[in-house]
């Protein structure tokens, strides 16, 4: 076990109680917090810390500092658009190395502080203004037809968000454009409108579902394409929940003429490895969306590559991936791509 995985392990097995004794710290520096949020605050706080090592621990195993910034800053934004002000956030963070600092020495001792302190650096910097920009663009190709779409999503009315998008094919709108430059956009603003407490967990979930079972009814265009003999197995790890992205790369590949097998979230990994035999498949792919199911990520690569579907090529995408243009290879993956097209163009070389 390398030293990052061996750091990583003692932070999520002793996470608890570390968890514990940072809240404790920040309330004993900070006394009014128990008067101003009172038990319902202090549970707050501990689930969050949890959450804060859980994804220390996934970031410092992959030796990605960068990702665990990324994610420091994602929160800061969650908890400022609830009120709550950076400095509290940085005196967690401080409290969180003070701890740490108690319970690792030496070398693994300086790798947290390395994460820590770049996370503190951030922190100690204006907000990234990128998460207050609007995603969804007019000015972007099919721009008016997403920002419409977006509208509807929110009112909210299905009926009419189910119309839009087929009179669109209906008048000549391909379902590729419908994917890359209405649905994906759509979703990425659902995504940050949530993040910035505009709307809430039943909004964006409301949200998903209607794309999804829109693009359930646009499968008689996907199916249509010609094939070229290609299989894909695709497939989110673990309990991944945040499938829909997966799910539209799939269908892209379908319309590029792969034949698909999509298997969703919770598959196991021994029914994925049946799946990719059973299928003769070309390539997998897989997606996860939060940090902390790369592990998961790794594991069913190694198990992968162990089996009689150890020659199959693996692409990988996702956030995380996005951030760290080279954690594929650290993962153990062939390759990994930002988009549905980029994807198919890095699956086409690496199945040539």
């Amino acid at each position: 076990m390398s030293k990052y995985k061996e750091i990583s392990q003692t932070l999520l097995d002793q996470k608890e109680l570390l968890a514990e004794q940072i809240v404790r710290r920040q309330y004993d520096l900070q006394p009014i917090l128990l008067e101003r949020y009172g038990q319902a605050g202090w549970n707050a706080a501990l689930r969050d810390q949890k959450y804060h090592l859980t994804y220390l621990a996934q970031t410092i195993a992959f030796n990605q500092a960068g990702l665990f910034v990324n994610y420091i800053e994602w929160s800061r934004q969650v908890l400022e658009a609830y009120g709550l002000t950076s400095e509290l956030f940085i005196t967690t963070i401080e409290c969180t190395q003070e701890i740490l600092a108690k319970h690792f020495d030496g070398e693994q001792g300086k790798i947290i502080r390395r994460f820590l302190q770049t996370a503190l650096a951030r922190l100690q910097s204006p907000p990234d203004p990128s998460f207050s920009q609007p995603i969804v663009d007019e000015n972007q190709a099919y721009g008016k037809l997403a920002k419409q779409y977006l509208e509807t999503l929110l009112v909210p009315d299905r009926s009419q968000a189910r119309r839009l998008i087929l009179d669109a094919v209906k008048n000549g709108v391909s379902v590729k454009d419908i994917y890359l430059n209405v649905f994906q956009p759509v979703q990425h603003e659902i995504g940050r409108l949530w993040q910035t407490n505009q709307i809430s967990v039943a909004q964006e979930h409301y949200a998903t579902a209607v794309t999804q079972q829109i693009m359930s009814q646009l499968y008689e265009h996907i199916f249509a394409t010609p094939k070229t003999g290609k299989v894909l197995v695709a497939a989110c790890v673990g309990d991944e929940l945040h499938e829909i992205g997966i799910r539209m790369v799939t269908d892209l590949f379908e319309m590029a003429g792969w034949d698909t097998f999509y298997l969703g979230a919770n598959t196991p990994a021994a029914d994925i490895i049946q799946t990719i035999n059973s299928h003769q498949a070309h390539l997998l792919a897989a997606s996860v969306t939060l940090l902390t199911h790369l592990d998961r990520l790794e594991e069913l690569i190694v198990r992968v590559r162990n089996s009689a579907a150890g020659a199959v090529k693996i692409l990988v995408g996702g956030y995380p991936f996005n951030l760290a243009p080279n954690l594929w290879r650290e993962i153990g993956a062939d390759g990994s791509a930002p988009d549905a097209e980029t994807g198919i163009l890095v699956a086409q070389q690496l199945c040539a």
